[in-house]
């Protein structure tokens, strides 16, 4: 297959929003760790000048995912799996803490992150069981097989300790439920965090009237003709109370004070605003400055170099999980605006060449790509804005980060990958 032919069968305008992202991530980059008499930007010493050296080897692994046979990674899938659960089992063993995580291998020039190519690793995985002629997804057992290939990397980021890793595992269920899995799992999940949530906001107590005030109305309203099974509905009712008591103790007993923090912060869970302007300030530091330095950026921003907050290092690690507040300040909300537009684009491009794909490995993948940046690119601004509780993940293609940025990458050109064989083969 000629280099030449793929380049005119590749979808273009992902690779130049791709670009675009990358480019200005970059620059950001360079803003926010920019110190007065650094001017070469090719002082590879620095952030910036690390980053452009993780830009050159995207480039060099992009030429090798586009020179691959399409059927590469169907075909080996399964092996790239096991090789990522493996690189994820090493890290309790030869794993390197940065930040308090266990989640790295020094390899002396580089840090490698595992966890970002068991993305990848997991999404071809899914996708490859999924499509597979024996696989039937009405099936339970077939169904839990799929929960487990997504669910055992995320039991092993878990004590790293990386719950935004595992989180981003979690994601990729939307692909089961875009390929037949009943929306009843999806129901179940969703009823069980809003029953968490509103447990620490109102208490059981408070949980039991509504729920049963509930059904008092709709058992009035109801047609008569409409009969309900009365033990199962007995049953949820006592299966809600009793897991709404639990979560009182999973949270004092469980959760670190850390995280009863963070909730207690996203949730305005403390009553005593003194308390809980002290938590904005402690724990919830590096969101409240991200909040204040976006308020300061106001519509136009402050301009290029000229943010003062992201000059005085006021928020923490700002180059990676908070790089969005640098966009805030100096290009303010029209910049913001560009970002989430251009995030947006790729996002609905994507949906638009997995829907056309006819192979089901194909579409399958293409919805596990969707799926990891849906769920990086809302949490990671949800976050920065102070809308979500802090969970450290990166924004995809705009974090420093060779791991990061080397993952996405391949996760987006594998796609466009296959998308190309696609108008090769007529499709």
């Amino acid at each position: 297959m000629s280099g030449k032919g793929v380049l005119k069968r590749v979808d273009w305008l992902s690779i130049l929003i791709f670009v675009l992202l990358v480019a200005i991530g970059w620059i950001n980059i360079y803003s926010s760790t920019y110190a007065e008499g650094q001017d070469n930007i090719f002082d590879f010493s620095t952030i910036y000048g690390k980053q452009l050296i993780f830009i050159a080897l995207d480039i060099i692994l992009i030429v090798i995912i586009l020179a691959l046979e399409s059927n590469f990674f169907e075909r080996f899938s399964s092996l790239l799996y096991v090789i990522s659960l493996a690189l994820l089992l090493g890290l309790f063993v030869f794993g390197t803490t940065i930040a308090g995580a266990t989640s790295w291998y020094n390899l002396g020039f580089f840090n490698l992150q595992p966890s970002e190519l068991a993305k990848v690793a997991t999404a071809l995985a899914v996708a490859k069981y999924l499509s597979d002629i024996q696989t039937d997804i009405r099936r339970r057992k077939d169904q839990l097989y799929s929960f487990l290939i997504l669910l055992i990397p995320a039991i092993l980021v878990i004590p790293q300790p990386d719950p935004g890793s595992a989180l981003v595992f979690f994601s990729l269920v939307f692909v089961l439920f875009r390929e037949g899995v009943p929306l009843f799992y999806l129901g179940i999940g969703l009823y069980t965090i809003l029953i968490f949530v509103c447990t620490l906001m109102f208490g059981t107590i408070w949980i039991a009237i509504i729920i049963g005030l509930l059904l008092a109305i709709f058992l009035l309203l109801k047609k008569q003709s409409y009969k309900i099974p009365v033990l199962p509905v007995v049953g949820v009712f006592i299966i809600t109370l009793l897991f709404s008591l639990s979560v009182n103790f999973v949270f004092e007993n469980v959760f670190e004070q850390r995280h009863r923090d963070r909730f207690s912060l996203w949730l305005s869970l403390e009553k005593d605003p003194s308390k809980l302007e002290e938590i904005r300030k402690t724990i919830g530091y590096n969101t409240y400055q991200s909040e204040k330095a976006i308020e300061s950026g106001g519509f136009f921003g402050k301009g290029f170099l000229e943010g003062t907050r992201t000059k005085g290092d006021f928020v923490p690690e700002q180059h990676t999980d908070y790089i969005f507040s640098t966009v805030g300040e100096e290009w303010g909300f029209l910049g913001t605006t560009i970002v989430i537009i251009l995030f947006t684009i790729l996002l609905l491009r994507l949906v638009f060449l997995s829907e056309r794909q006819k192979n089901a490995f194909n579409r399958m993948y293409g919805y596990g790509v969707i799926s990891i940046l849906l769920v990086h690119y809302f949490i990671n601004i949800g976050m920065v804005i102070g809308v979500l509780p802090t969970i450290g993940i990166p924004l995809p293609f705009f974090s420093y980060g060779g791991s990061g940025l080397l993952g996405f990458t391949a996760l987006l050109f594998i796609f466009l990958k296959m998308d190309s064989n696609r108008l090769k083969e007529g499709f």
